[in-house]
């Protein structure tokens, strides 16, 4: 391709509301344009850098045994209520009405495809002997973003590769789950990313076979939880802590208990304000709803509740905060000075608790709160828990060090569904004794797009992007210093010529512009390797290569030149390739 017949819109000027650097040079570079909030138009070099990681991203879904089709986004409005998440969706799923026949027919745009998919599958699969299958695709997809930003990292429109498998037993779905992720740990390896896989939360069937992959990323929206010696890394819903449970005694220094006025202070900023403490004084008692039984969780004032470790440590299916009638029930009081003494419900506490001496906390009565609370003579349990998120320096799960807290970009997540949408859509097997029995699912995809986006975040320098070869949009820019010369021009249009026969993925920059202006433009769209014709070189028979990712620039003989260009290329593929894990 020449850069004259292609559209490559480059800007000097960082666009004022682009946020952070993935967004500033994919627009810079001429890679997107936005049409309104959450819409973007990728430019031909942004299109054709997205259909290199999706071929990637199929090649390996190919090898480890999925089947491409391709969804409708249209998707009836009564799937989603089969399942449930017509209602828990809410405003995120984009709903929609037209008339057909006289009558308004409901419709949405489907942000995921696990209702099409078991809708199709529970259609046409019925024996244990169609079993396991799993089926893929590449597609668009669509949520209602109330807050798109940070380009194409946020969006209402993205492109998803959504994978789907069924089988009849857990070991199946293990089976397709481990070939999933060791897919998955390729594609990113083999897109040049620097990726972390997390443990994440996966609900009541799959334990801990949950996981997220992240790029570690300042600007990432997601906060990541790993140990400094590698052995452990987990999102923070689900990240644990190395923490044991204390002994539980009553201090020695325990000071006698008092009630103390506190009118109008619910939070723990005005508490800790009114008293002149720190919040680490502070007793936060939370009133939650564990299987619609209500329970105290004893959280300290400077650290937050973790959910799902509470829900874990209570053994129940679901819990969510009481509702104002319970709490008062339990405890006495209004909402906001809620405490252990004389509670009317059973309590958790969290290890930081439960070794505070002297601790604050709600007094079960309007307006006030009680000082000198200590375990053991004001309130009981048994044994602590780990209930609150992970903080940088505690110690890992793993005993491998400490954990520190990251900033992440989510580009996949690979998860066991269970039985939930086989169940709700009546996607059935019989089985050898002719019995039927809903079909075991799993569920794993990737945000193509955040790819691409993860890349330009983490791979950038103050030029401009750092493509790695397998996604440049083109992996060679050939740039004669000045087309208006004809033995320049010449030469350029020959290699040019060259260059493709050698099968060599080319762009050709025939502009008749300075030569700092094609460099610029070459580094900010950063194409791996730039060959410059032209000038004195050309006259002693040299031309000029420069990589990317180093600093100086080689002279080489235009004699050979594509076997030396073939052969650095290749070089560099091996180099990249290096850090890719064996295929299983």
């Amino acid at each position: 391709m020449r850069w004259s017949q292609t559209f490559i819109p480059t800007l000097k000027e960082t666009p004022a509301d682009a946020e952070i650097p993935s967004h500033q040079l994919m627009l810079r570079a001429g890679l997107v344009r936005q049409l309104m909030a959450g819409a973007y138009t990728y430019l031909p070099l942004g299109w054709r850098a997205l259909r290199k990681v999706e071929a990637i991203v199929r090649d390996e879904m190919e090898r480890a045994g999925a089947i491409e089709i391709h969804m409708p986004a249209l998707t009836p409005v009564e799937l989603f209520e089969q399942t449930g998440r017509l209602a828990a969706f809410g405003n995120v799923l984009m709903k929609f009405e037209v008339q057909r026949k006289g009558k308004r027919v409901p419709m949405a745009l489907g942000p995921t495809h696990e209702e099409v998919v078991t809708d199709l599958v529970a259609r046409h699969i019925n024996s244990f002997r169609q079993l396991p299958i799993c089926l893929y695709q590449i597609q668009t997809k669509f949520r209602n973003e109330e807050r798109p930003r940070f380009g194409v990292l946020r969006t209402s429109e993205f492109i998803m590769k959504d994978a789907y498998s069924f089988g009849t037993s857990l070991e199946q779905l293990d089976a397709v789950y481990q070939k999933m992720y060791r897919a998955y740990c390729r594609v990113f390896s083999r897109c040049g990313l620097e990726y972390l896989p997390v443990e994440a939360e996966s609900g009541p069937i799959g334990g801990d076979a949950s996981h997220e992959f992240m790029i570690p990323a300042a600007n990432g929206e997601d906060d990541v939880v790993r140990s400094s010696g590698g052995l452990y890394a987990a999102n923070l819903e689900r990240a644990e802590t190395g923490r044991t449970p204390p002994t539980i005694t009553t201090p020695a220094t325990a000071a006698a208990l008092a009630t103390v006025a506190t009118p109008g202070a619910t939070s723990i900023e005005q508490v800790s304000r009114i008293l002149k403490i720190e919040p680490s004084q502070l007793i936060k008692t939370l009133i939650y709803s564990a299987d619609d039984k209500p329970v105290a969780v004893l959280i300290r004032g400077d650290h937050e509740a973790n959910e799902n470790k509470i829900r874990r440590a209570l053994g129940a299916k679901s819990i969510k905060l009481a509702d104002p009638a319970t709490i008062e029930a339990v405890t006495g009081a209004p909402v906001g000075f809620a405490g252990p003494v004389g509670i009317k419900c059973p309590i958790i506490a969290d290890h930081d608790v439960v070794v505070i001496a002297n601790a604050v906390t709600g007094a079960n009565q309007a307006d006030a709160h009680h000082t000198n609370v200590n375990i053991g003579r004001d309130y009981e349990v048994t044994t602590s828990h780990d209930l609150r998120n992970a903080l940088s320096g505690d110690p890992s799960p793993r005993g491998d060090g400490t954990l520190e807290v990251v900033h992440g970009i989510e580009v996949g997540h690979v998860f066991k569904l269970g039985t939930k949408y086989s169940v709700a859509l009546k996607a059935e097997f019989t089985d050898e004794k002719e019995q039927r029995h809903p079909m075991i699912m799993g569920c794993y995809g990737i945000g193509v797009n955040r790819i691409l986006a993860g890349l330009a975040e983490t791979r950038h320098d103050a030029g401009g992007l750092c493509w790695p070869l397998a996604i440049a949009p083109y992996e060679v820019v050939l740039v004669p210093i000045n087309v208006a010369e004809a033995e320049c021009k010449e030469a350029a249009e020959s290699l040019y010529a060259a260059f493709q026969n050698a099968g060599i993925d080319v762009l050709l920059d025939d502009r008749d512009q300075r030569p700092g202006v094609k460099f610029k433009d070459a580094d900010l769209v950063g194409f791996p390797l730039r060959v410059v014709v032209g000038g004195k070189s050309l006259k002693e028979g040299l031309v000029e290569l420069k990589w990317r990712h180093l600093a100086e620039a080689t002279k080489v003989p235009l004699v050979g030149l594509v076997e030396t260009v073939l052969k650095e290329l290749a070089q560099r593929r091996a180099e990249e390739a290096a850090n890719v894990p064996a295929a299983v």
